[in-house]
């Protein structure tokens, strides 16, 4: 039975088959939790893995590269969302970043994923709650992905990593 869950967290701590990285289109190690995962991963390595890719990526975009020594994970899936600075209404890529990262779980043959807010934090942009747009976006792509592969089991984390985030989060659950 697949399901979403929200956690207050870091989606780098949860024990999952995949943590999704929140990242740029040249798949740098950057800021935030895009710096975390690199520093944990170990940033040479991940780095490696990641100039393997032909950058820069499309928003929306995933890709997957070992864990390397975040060993709560076997792999980590590199999401790119979209900067709502440059893009403002670029909901649909938001929504593809998530979707996109859970078709690449399941090309793999994994079944638990967890989240960052995708696109909240700098790359949130003039949104009025770029926090809500992210929960909406993930819980739409989840339910998405699950009536698309309705045989198909993945346990999602969603992280919201400060109270809050948590708080407008929960909200968005309630919601559902």
């Amino acid at each position: 039975m697949s399901r979403i869950d929200l956690i207050n967290g870091s989606c780098a701590d949860q024990k999952v088959d995949a943590v999704v990285n929140a990242a740029n289109s040249g798949l740098w190690a950057g800021g935030g939790i895009c710096g975390v995962i690199f520093d944990r991963a170990g940033v040479a390595q991940l780095t490696a893995a990641c100039g393997e890719y032909k950058t820069p990526l499309n928003d929306g975009d995933a890709v997957i590269t070992p864990a390397f020594r975040l060993t709560n994970a076997k792999s980590i899936i590199h999401a790119v969302g979209p900067n709502f600075a440059v893009t403002p209404n670029a909901f649909d890529k938001l929504f593809d970043a998530y979707y996109n990262s859970l078709s690449v779980l399941k090309e793999n043959g994994y079944h638990s994923i967890s989240f960052p807010l995708i696109s909240s934090g700098i790359f949130g942009g003039s949104l009025d709650n770029p926090v809500a747009e992210s929960a909406k976006q993930c819980l739409r792509a989840y339910r998405k992905f699950t009536d698309d592969n309705p045989d198909y089991e993945v346990e999602v984390k969603l992280c919201a990593f400060t109270a809050s985030e948590m708080q407008v989060v929960a909200k968005e659950f309630k919601g559902e």
